[in-house]
């Protein structure tokens, strides 16, 4: 699987944004990676070097339109914690203050 396939993209709340002063990163994943997947994606993609990373994965719910049900698409989200020697990522530089 390619590094740039298992991150989707980040995730932009209120508490991810009072996390990142801590070098704790919340991303997107695929549901598939595991967790020494999602270490070496993010050391490679952007250079750093990682601590630690913690996974929350959510089952997709029924949802109904009418009388047509649908589920929505079940996610994974990883916490990941950068070492304290380790530089910030650049995307989330001007996010912090």
């Amino acid at each position: 699987m390619d590094p740039r396939d298992i991150i989707k993209k980040p995730v932009l709340t209120e508490s991810s944004y009072d996390d990142i002063a801590n070098k704790k990163y919340t991303f997107l994943v695929d549901v598939r990676a595991n967790k020494y997947q999602i270490r070496k994606a993010v050391e490679e993609v952007f250079g750093v070097k990682v601590k630690s990373v913690n996974t929350l994965r959510q089952q997709g719910k029924y949802k109904r339109q009418g009388r047509f049900i649908g589920k929505t698409p079940e996610t994974k989200k990883a916490f990941v914690t950068l070492t304290k020697d380790s530089k910030t990522i650049e995307f989330f530089d001007s996010l912090a203050q």
